[in-house]
């Protein structure tokens, strides 16, 4: 019978359940096929730990650990499905339509138990509640800045992708067979966080993920070994190698690939190396991107403007407005919204002076459906495209075009506030929505003890305002980009803002989140506006037409600011700057405009746009913390974890050939004996006795005496036994001798004669001859065999040079095609004469 060797399966591998060895050589080995073994199980395990172990790095970009519980039980259950249905010999379609079942029904379990038929079966109340639970996840990714709160929409996205990401990776393994396009899935995964956690993936999701990747191919390797790579020697001889130089070249490929393609921050990979996916033309997202802008090394999406105004000017994007409790999000009322920008009126009463200005302003690379423009737009002239705007919140969008590279002209005319005119507003608005004084019902205790607390002396909204302004601004608090992320509250809803309010530090975010609900709940109206703060002078002139020339400003994605807005009668919708060192405090709420009731805090005017002094102050720059005071204490968390990182690579680089060469040993040596002669076909070779040689030509290898490819068994084995490597003269080690002896003939036995049943066992004669090479080498002989053997160095070397020979051989091809072409064209022309 002609040997064959077919890709194992689940249902039909070609060895016996898991045990190396048992090759099928001239003959069936066994009279049945063997069972699946435990080749389903293990292919579960090592997929659920890649999925998991990748989903690792989703912390940070869902807040807390709430949401892994779910998960875990969601891939468990598919994985474990699988498993039941491949050891079961289900056909793989079969098996594939039964996970796709699973998954239906724990997510029904898990999400939608009360809508679903005894609890886990879909029903058409169970796709109406999964439509809620993506409209709901919809609305936190638009709406709401990592880390987002772990709502049950956004873990129901979470756990249906990766359940869907196990089916995935078990079809590519398993029926496809292609074990190692499973780590596009698992790269699919970390995408996430590395384009939107400033820390990108981090170490534990990386090696998670790597991990089980690596699980994955042994596991491929070790139970349904490609044939194409077999030499006849037992199943999973060299698989283990080839699964660690797999692993290998894929980190080498993600240690490089940052270095390599642009958009990839500073930083050490896994750690601190994130994937900026907007480039140069990033726009402001609201409250999502805000304060990966701010972290941002160097400006992008710069606007320069020019302007008739005499006060510093805000550059607003636009407003958010709805707060839920767990984000706040952008209210864009599309049935309200009126077309056009050329005539834009508010939809609330304003009385006393208006201000009017204009303001050029050219967009160039920032890029948002939403128009920056000062506060408030009468008209802007000179857009392309089509635009519209809300009377309620007077912010411009299109959904149509961007601001990318628009030029236009922003004629504004805003109420004039004063203290006095602030003082004297109606304590209670008139005809102002609901929607900018609703307070959710589980606002935590500490936040309105905090707003009570600051306001208590305040007898009028205005006073209250000034109060929490000031509170925000003292010097309790102060400004950081890195403590929320570093705490966990990197957001901006109420759990976010109780863990502001407790550890005192954050951005604008978090400031104006923290003023506007506190506002709400002393019966204020609020809202946030998102935009840019003033900037900076660019030392150029801008003519406007029929106002003179203009000093001109820039700012960019440094600049991305946040600020409360709140509702005063007949005024309107007056800003505050609670942000410290950030923006401009208005001159309505500064110490000199209410003599007596407030305290200027130094910072308050620490950024001026206006033009600098001879001996200008140090100013600190946009997105770059300044620390309250003193010296700032060195935090020794990244100097030790580079250098436990350093010794860890330097570990795993000595220790790796070592342990390679090792488990080679092993699975060579401790292979279990074949001696059930009742089962053992006719013609069978036990390759225990070629396992034994390849590993005594290993040992010689590493001990500086490999074989030649001329060379026989027997020339080698004479060679060996007469040099000094297993004694001299004075020393002969008779037990090596003969070890080396009775190897070789078992060998010969084994290649050329009869077949045998069973063979002695080789361990302990492959024992005697490593110790007779040991006591007879030198020091750097011995610690070069032990860490970095030879034999297995020529091995990674070879694998290694395997797609330079690929490549060289498919350019051999294509040459050798080419010019047979050519040939063929030149005899079908026609000769010359």
């Amino acid at each position: 019978m002609t040997a064959t060797s077919h890709r194992g399966s689940p249902g039909a591998p070609s060895q016996s359940g898991g045990t190396p060895g048992h090759k099928q050589a001239t003959g069936s080995v066994r009279s049945q096929a063997p069972g699946p073994g435990p080749y389903p199980w293990a292919m579960a395990g090592s997929i659920t730990v890649a999925v998991l172990g990748s989903a690792l790095s989703l912390n940070g970009v869902l807040r807390g650990w709430a949401w892994f519980m779910p998960l875990i039980t969601t891939v468990v259950v598919v994985a474990l499905t699988l498993a039941v249905l491949r050891a079961l010999r289900a056909q793989p379609l079969i098996a594939t339509l039964g996970s796709f079942a699973a998954l239906a029904g724990v997510l029904s379990f898990i999400f939608c138990r009360q809508d679903s038929l005894a609890g886990f079966i879909p029903t058409t109340g169970t796709f109406t509640a999964v439509g809620r639970l993506i409209k709901r996840a919809a609305e936190t990714v638009v709406s709401e800045s990592a880390p987002v709160a772990p709502n049950a929409g956004i873990v129901f996205v979470v756990c249906a992708c990766l359940g869907l990401l196990v089916i995935l990776i078990d079809a590519l393994a398993v029926p496809l067979s292609m074990p190692a396009a499973s780590g596009i899935g698992l790269l699919a995964v970390m995408v996430v966080p590395a384009t939107i956690k400033p820390q990108s993936v981090g170490v534990a999701g990386f090696i998670g993920a790597a991990v089980g990747y690596l699980l994955i191919l042994g596991c491929s390797h070790w139970f349904a070994p490609d044939a194409r790579l077999q030499s006849g020697a037992a199943r999973g001889v060299g698989q283990f190698r080839r699964s660690v130089v797999t692993g290998g070249l894929a980190l080498a490929l993600t240690m490089v690939v940052p270095l390599a393609i642009p958009g990839f921050e500073t930083g050490t990979f896994p750690q601190g190396s994130r994937l900026s996916p907007w480039g140069t033309s990033n726009g402001l997202n609201p409250m999502i991107t805000l304060g990966n802008s701010l972290r941002s090394p160097v400006g992008s999406g710069r606007i320069t403007y020019a302007t008739s105004s005499s006060s510093p000017l805000y550059l607003r994007s636009v407003t958010i407005d709805h707060f839920d409790g767990e984000t706040w999000a952008p209210d864009d009322r599309a049935a309200e919204r009126r077309v056009g920008a050329d005539r834009i009126e508010t939809g609330y009463a304003v009385q006393g002076e208006v201000v009017n200005a204009v303001t050029s302003v050219n967009a160039g690379l920032f890029t948002s459906p939403y128009l920056p423009a000062p506060f408030a737009p009468a008209s802007v002239n000179g857009l392309n495209g089509r635009w519209t705007w809300d009377p309620a919140t007077l912010s411009i969008m299109s959904t149509e075009t961007t601001t990318r590279a628009q030029r236009y002209v922003v004629f504004s005319a805003a109420p004039k506030v004063t203290a006095q005119s602030l003082a004297q507003a109606t304590a209670v608005p008139q005809g102002i929505p609901e929607d900018f004084l609703r307070i959710p019902g589980n606002l935590p205790d500490i936040v309105r003890q905090t707003a009570d607390s600051v306001t208590a002396s305040a007898n009028t909204n205005y006073g209250k305002a000034l109060a929490l302004q000031k509170y925000l601004r003292s010097g309790e608090f102060t400004y950081s980009l890195q403590a929320p992320v570093q705490n966990g509250y990197d957001g901006n809803g109420l759990s976010v803002l109780a863990d502001f309010l407790a550890v005192k530090s954050g951005y604008c975010v978090h400031f104006s989140s923290a003023m506007a609900v506190m506002a709400r709940a002393e019966g204020i109206p609020s809202r946030i506006a998102v935009g840019y703060a003033p900037g900076r002078l660019t030392g150029e002139s801008v003519a406007l037409v029929g106002q003179g020339s203009f000093p001109e400003y820039e700012v960019d994605a440094r600049d991305a600011h946040a600020w409360p807005e709140l509702y005063f009668e007949g005024l309107g919708w007056v800003p505050f700057e609670p942000t410290p060192s950030r923006g401009v405090v208005p001159e309505y709420a500064t110490e000199s405009s209410v003599p007596g009731n407030l305290s200027t805090n130094a910072d308050e005017k620490e950024v001026l746009t206006t033009p600098a002094p001879a001996t200008p102050a140090p100013v600190p720059l946009p997105g770059v913390d300044t620390p309250a005071g003193g010296s700032a204490s060195v935090n020794p968390l990244p100097a030790i974890g580079a250098a436990a990182g350093g010794v860890l690579l330097l570990v795993g680089f000595l220790w790796s050939p070592r342990l390679s060469r090792s488990v080679l040993r092993r699975r060579r040596l401790n292979r279990k004996p074949v001696d059930d002669a009742e089962t053992i076909l006719p013609g069978y070779k036990d390759p225990a006795p070629e396992l034994a040689w390849a590993e005594l030509q290993d040992l010689a290898t590493d001990y500086g005496l490999p074989s030649t490819p001329s060379e026989t068994p027997r020339h080698f084995s004479a060679r060996l036994r007469s040099s000094t490597a297993l004694g001299d003269a004075n020393g002969i080690d008779d037990a090596a001798h003969n070890a080396v002896a009775s190897l070789t003939s078992d060998f010969e036995r084994q290649r050329y004669g009869r077949p045998a049943v069973a063979s002695q066992a080789a361990a302990s004669r492959i024992a005697v001859v490593r110790e007779a090479l040991r006591n007879n080498a030198r020091w750097l002989v011995r610690f070069r065999a032990d860490w970095l053997p030879p034999s297995m160095m020529h091995r990674w070397v070879h694998a290694l040079g395997a797609p330079f020979r690929a490549l060289g051989a498919f350019m051999k091809s294509v040459g050798w095609a080419v010019a047979r072409v050519w040939r063929t064209v030149r005899g079908l022309l026609p000769q010359r004469r």
